[in-house]
């Protein structure tokens, strides 16, 4: 199967990048009160999308919430000037990035307050936006990010098809940090079909056999819950998911683990396609849908009901945005 065209830079690239440029705006920013009486639906559930999932591009935003890119640009700009989002443009090897997205400061205490909690309990700090800009793992965070929007958009297009629920990494840590600490968790539906699935998100950074090593985290989580979802590992290049599977293909079948592997070289807009291949012999590349048909005995993760200890502000968050409201 020919692989399709690799971004410059970006997720799915080699380049990560390596510093960036911020946006300036006016020093002093509204209320909360007032803010309230101002956003939208859309703009509030856009405030915990990405306090959610760390950092978003103007392109992910837009793929999930949006008629177009130009209408995404307008409301993304005012948000920042009203210091709900923050942003930053990295720093490319050639040509220039997106504008990325982040929690900005009147976000946060629009969070807190809609939660009942002060904000420090946010976690947010005044160097959160810059913490994100040089992380090591931005590019593996947008990489993510973009195979998941693209998943959860889908159902703009096939409203039958979709992603239901979707987990980041820190959200799949507060609930089973104890064994496993996957990039992601979602549910892919397609009509009566259900694929619940962790997601390793390989850079390719890591040895293989410590890739390897992390599947027995998820035999004992499946053995000590009883639930079975199914492990997707998604990485860069089609010669790496090669080396993964020949790596990985002998302890999955004895840890009876359901796992597939793909690629960006495949998967770089439609990444619901026959693109996901099965770690067993003489297995065809399939859709997920058609992972779902092969697999039925799968079954969501245990530990998604909300308990007591959840807050506005843990419970997950819808990968949509709620319907058009006033001024939406």
């Amino acid at each position: 199967m020919p692989a399709l065209p690799r971004p410059a830079h970006g997720p799915g690239s080699r380049y990560t990048a390596r510093a960036a440029t911020t946006r300036t705006r006016p020093a002093r920013h509204a209320d909360v009160a007032t803010l309230t009486r101002r956003l939208t639906d859309r703009d509030l559930w856009l405030a915990h999308l990405v306090h959610e999932h760390r950092v978003l591009t103007t392109h992910q935003v837009a793929r999930l919430a949006y008629p177009s890119l130009r209408s995404a640009q307008r409301r993304l700009r005012d948000l920042h000037q009203h210091a709900v989002l923050d942003s930053f443009r990295p720093l490319t090897a050639s040509g220039s990035a997106p504008e990325h997205y982040t929690l900005g400061p009147a976000g946060a205490a629009l969070l807190a307050a809609h939660a009942g909690l002060d904000a420090a309990a946010l976690g947010w700090r005044p160097t959160h936006t810059a913490r994100i800009a040089y992380s090591p793992s931005l590019g593996h965070d947008l990489g993510v990010n973009e195979l998941l929007t693209h998943l959860a958009a889908h159902a703009r297009t096939t409203p039958e098809a979709g992603l239901p629920l979707w987990l980041s990494e820190r959200s799949a840590a507060r609930r089973w940090g104890d064994f496993i600490r996957p990039d992601a968790y979602a549910h892919y539906r397609d009509g009566d079909l259900l694929l619940p699935f962790f997601l390793e998100y390989d850079t390719g950074s890591q040895p293989l056999p410590r890739v390897e090593a992390k599947l027995t985290g998820y035999a004992a989580f499946l053995t000590a819950t009883s639930t079975r979802p199914a492990l997707l590992i998604h990485t860069r290049t089609a010669s790496r998911d090669q080396a993964l599977r020949r790596q990985l293909a002998t302890a999955a079948r004895e840890l009876d683990l359901h796992v597939a592997t793909s690629s960006t070289d495949y998967t770089t807009t439609d990444p619901w396609g026959p693109w996901w291949a099965p770690l067993e012999p003489a297995a065809r590349r399939t859709t997920l849908a058609g992972l779902a048909t092969q697999w039925p005995g799968l079954a969501p993760a245990a530990g998604l009901e909300p308990t007591d200890a959840d807050t506005a502000l843990t419970l997950p968050v819808p990968p949509l945005p709620p319907a058009p409201g006033a001024g939406s």
